[in-house]
């Protein structure tokens, strides 16, 4: 039976005062000591913008040290992936030393190796992929394209040859859009990022990060996506789940909504959380009366001041 880890890509945000963070913080507070209360992998954003000085990555690795089953996913330098030229030696050494540190203490699900939607489907980006793939062969690696020219078999059999994971992903579907899908290129690992549907501010000129990402998945959206999620736990050992609709928690909103679904378990809710998302107060009491479905259709509705454990 396969595992699932899911939770958001990155912690460092400052809309997630006092929705998923305690705001004001209690003192010596750090979003990665908390967050594995709640979820058991996060995807680490930093190192797509610099690289992660070994002391650094040796922090994490500290802090997260009382929960043994959480992972790391650390996203591969954009000189790699949006650049793809002009990197040195020393840049991948640099991804290497902080990946081997996370590996090392038994840490690191995967590099992510996401490419733009201008990434296209062409001899010279495959062959540019081939070199890459080689760069940072023998780590586990999870690629990400948005392009649909990509949705071809000799693209899987290349990731297959390489042993490394396609990404599934969601997210705005335009013409040209790899679309959702449950493919898996390896037994060892399935990876799957949800961006949200934020079709107006997807590629609208001087939208921000924030505008891209803002949205919030609905049940019926969820439920496929639950669903597709089980046939990659079918084909793969292990399958990681990271939502990337950061904007004002919703990431973690819907992490914690997928993970109950898929395990029909009881998890617990960031107390500020209740209050934002009321569907999470509504599971308070839902599986408080012996329910186990986080979206069963017989929970209770009300407001309440229940604790946030469920």
């Amino acid at each position: 039976m396969a595992r699932y880890y899911i939770g958001p890509a990155g912690w460092s945000y400052e809309d997630w005062e006092g929705i998923v963070y305690p705001a004001p913080r209690p003192r010596g507070f750090h979003p990665l000591s908390y967050l594995p209360r709640f979820v058991d992998i996060v995807e680490v954003n930093s190192t797509f913008y610099r690289p992660a000085p070994p002391a650094l990555v040796e922090s994490w690795l500290r802090r997260i040290a009382g929960r043994p089953d959480f992972l790391l996913a650390l996203k591969l330098h954009q000189a790699f992936t949006h650049a793809r030229e002009g990197f040195s030696d020393r840049d991948v050494d640099d991804v290497r030393r902080a990946a081997d540190l996370v590996r090392l203490r038994g840490r690191l699900a995967a590099l992510l190796v996401q490419f733009p939607w201008s990434f296209r489907n062409t001899p010279e980006n495959i062959e540019y992929l081939r070199r890459l793939l080689g760069l940072f062969e023998g780590y586990p690696l999870a690629v990400e394209v948005r392009h649909a020219g990509w949705d071809a078999p000799a693209f899987y059999d290349l990731l297959r040859g390489r042993g490394a994971a396609f990404c599934n992903i969601d997210q705005p579907l335009f013409d040209d859009s790899i679309a959702p899908g449950a493919v898996s290129t390896t037994p060892d690992f399935a990876y799957v990022r949800l961006h949200g549907r934020n079709y107006r501010n997807w590629f609208r000129e001087g939208a921000g990060r924030d505008d891209r990402y803002d949205y919030l998945y609905a049940r019926n959206e969820l439920e496929d996506w639950v669903a597709r999620i089980r046939q990659l736990g079918a084909k793969s050992g292990k399958v990681y789940v990271v939502t990337n609709n950061h904007y004002r928690g919703q990431a973690m909103a819907n992490a914690l909504q997928i993970r109950n679904m898929i395990t029909g378990q009881k998890v617990d809710v960031p107390e500020p959380m209740l209050e934002k998302y009321p569907v999470l107060r509504e599971i308070v009491r839902a599986i408080r009366t012996g329910q186990k479905d986080l979206f069963s259709d017989e929970s209770e509705s009300g407001t309440g001041n229940e604790g946030g454990s469920i």
